[in-house]
């Protein structure tokens, strides 16, 4: 980390330097139809080179803006990095991103080009792409012959008809990296955002090499690694991990969230990137598949993971490895101690035996997992607990858009459980007050990063700018969060998402949405209840737990979904458990109990009501539900 003079300037320059060093390690694995293709560095650089030919050809320049809109597969990272070779800013989105997003995308941004991933695709947008008059071309990534007379839609087959590459070419293509600088925006990001209408957030080489010279380091990753890939390829998280894995000579396999489960028992990672709201589905899964394996059965398994966590928990008390916020008192601490000593002592032959019975959950995994990391948004600490005490190691780290994304993380250079880990190399974070003014450890407030991987700027964006960096150069993340004495962040919740009650209590949503999703019959929770007397909250059921759950319960109950979702005794019977988790022993205040629920009909939709990474888009679900929410609350 210290020979900063041999890390490569640009993300172009280091693509070049891993290919020649990895150049017949596997880059990549994907399917098309039923079909498996590995794709070695050499071949990824044929094909980089071959596309970045091609866009060039149609006038693609340096500072060229470029619409890329697609979800996961090998032709976006080659299409990635034919424009990084060019020096052209790509603008990237997913292919659900709505369409009244895309124009505002389109005009703000200024791009000329626009890249589909397949002719389904354009022809939704057809229409609108048509409206266009300065869009210059028009790429799809997969389809037959599209272009006609006068026609500015091409496909990938169209552009790569000529696949033979000269000496002059590779030496052209090589080139290229001596007109790429560091302070080259090479990105274009629009945060979809849990509040408010996208920003562009500019990404510079210089701050996503500061990653790719950190990441590797912290998670010790080796040329033998194999990534499976399931998040947004576009989201800068799951970017930065392929490009992490990519320029250390690692193997990325892509899936999918239908795939998921049988690619890790199939092709056996060793590291994997999520976000919060996978685990939570994987331990839904997991729990759902025991449950049907026998009552008895779920609840040793439940017993072996509490006995796992608990003597986890002790053994870090007696190394120092839980968070301190304040200095405990001797004796206090002496007391702590000898109770941590005697519950490891009467629980060390019971975690023998766990460890051994957890092994068959770890084999679900694929058996080979070294590590599994989790960002795009903080860990319930139930599900932090319950991934640890199967025996993985988990990564929970925490970064944002605008940092390209790494700000801390919890990797193995940090034991202390139950925190994101201290900042990243040479990053200064700090907890400030409404003033800006850092506050010592153990103080709740927003957490402020200054470093190389902090972006420049919002584009033409002068508003937020001035919003968002401090007097003196911090970011504001706008999340709340706190420090150990030894310097661990904690997040306590966010800004804005805050709930401010009627009688002025605050309220972190987060914290009860992720308990509420505890129960089995609970699959999502959004609270609301701004300005309100009480909490309120939308609950999307599981609709065969919900019945299993309360069908014994309540005497004539209806089967119909619609009459039972409405049955004022199923209401109170859900609330009644809900209320039941949010108690005072599991430190939830009396106002944190949720007066009003309803249940909803259908899942939160990704775009709609949530992001790309799965985070509630609160502002777009109180709009959306706003008929709802005033019905919940009546006239209060």
């Amino acid at each position: 980390m210290n020979k900063k003079n041999k890390n490569p300037e640009t993300l172009f320059h280091s693509f070049l330097q891993s290919v020649d060093k990895y150049k017949k390690n596997t880059a990549f694995i994907y399917r098309s139809t039923e079909d498996e293709h590995e794709v070695t560095y050499e071949k990824l650089f044929e094909d980089v080179l071959l596309l970045s030919r091609a866009f060039s050809d149609k006038k693609i320049v340096k500072d060229t803006r470029v619409l890329l809109l697609s979800d996961n597969r090998y032709a976006w990272i080659v299409t990635d990095l034919a424009l990084v070779s060019l020096g052209a800013i790509s603008v990237p989105r997913g292919s659900e991103c709505p369409e009244q997003e895309l124009s505002f995308i389109m005009e703000h941004s200024g791009c000329e080009f626009i890249i589909f991933e397949t002719e389904k695709l354009y022809d939704e947008h057809k229409a609108f792409v048509e409206g266009l008059d300065k869009v210059k071309g028009i790429f799809i990534m997969e389809g037959e012959n599209r272009h006609k007379m006068f026609s500015r839609v091409y496909t990938y087959n169209e552009l790569l008809t000529d696949r033979t590459i000269s000496d002059e070419d590779i030496s052209r293509f090589r080139s290229r990296k001596h007109k790429l600088f560091k302070e080259d925006v090479f990105t274009l990001i629009y945060t979809s955002g849990t509040t408010g209408v996208p920003k562009g957030v500019m990404l510079t080489h210089d701050n996503i090499m500061y990653n790719l010279e950190v990441i590797p380091w912290l998670i010790a990753l080796r040329d033998d690694d194999t990534w499976l890939s399931i998040l947004p390829t576009w989201h800068i998280f799951e970017r930065a991990a392929e490009y992490a894995a990519l320029m250390s000579g690692c193997c990325t396999i892509y899936s999918s969230i239908k795939t998921f489960s049988a690619d890790l028992e199939h092709y056996k990672p060793t590291i994997v990137a999520t976000v919060p709201r996978l685990w939570e589905s994987m331990y839904t899964k997991v729990n759902a598949a025991l449950e049907k394996q026998g009552k008895s059965k779920h609840r040793i398994f439940n017993a072996l993971v509490a006995v796992s966590a608990a003597y986890k928990r002790n053994k870090r008390r007696l190394k120092g490895h839980l968070p301190v916020f304040e200095k405990e008192p001797v004796f206090k601490k002496l007391a702590g101690d000898f109770k941590a000593f005697a519950a490891c002592s009467l629980l060390y032959p019971l975690n023998l035996l766990a460890v051994k019975k957890l092994k068959a959950v770890q084999a679900k995994f694929g058996g080979r997992m070294r590590l599994a990391i989790s960002g795009g948004g903080s860990l319930p600490q139930y599900l932090d607990e319950w991934i640890d005490a199967l025996g993985i190691r988990i990564i929970n780290a925490y970064g944002m858009t605008e940092c390209a994304p790494a700000i801390a993380g919890r990797a193995l250079n940090c034991e202390v459980f139950g925190t994101l880990g201290p900042a990243v190399g040479n990053t200064r974070l700090r907890i400030a007050d409404e003033d800006n003014n850092p506050l010592p450890a153990g103080t709740e407030g927003e957490i402020q990063v200054k470093g190389r991987q902090v972006m420049p700027g919002y584009y033409d964006n002068d508003t937020e700018n001035e919003k968002t960096f401090t007097p003196d150069g911090y970011l504001k993340t706008g999340d709340l969060g706190k420090l150990t004495l030894t310097g661990e962040l904690v997040i306590t919740g966010r800004i804005k998402e805050i709930i401010v009650l009627a009688n002025g209590e605050n309220i972190d949503p987060s914290r009860i949405e992720s308990t509420i999703t505890k129960l089995p019959f609970v699959k999502d929770a959004v609270l609301v209840g701004q300005d309100k007397k009480g909490l309120g909250a939308l609950i999307v059921p599981d609709l065969d737990k919900l019945k299993e759950t309360f069908l014994p319960k309540i005497e004539n109950m209806v089967h119909d979904v619609e009459d039972m979702l409405k049955d004022s005794r199923v209401i109170d019977q859900a609330k009644r458990e809900i209320n039941k988790l949010l108690n005072a022993k599991k430190g939830f205040k009396p106002h944190e109990k949720v007066h009003n629920i309803h249940f909803m009909e259908n899942d939160f939709e990704p775009g709609k009501d949530l992001t790309n990474t799965l985070k509630k888009k609160r502002h777009a679900i109180e709009k959306r539900y706003q008929s709802i929410i005033q019905k919940l609350f009546g006239k209060d």
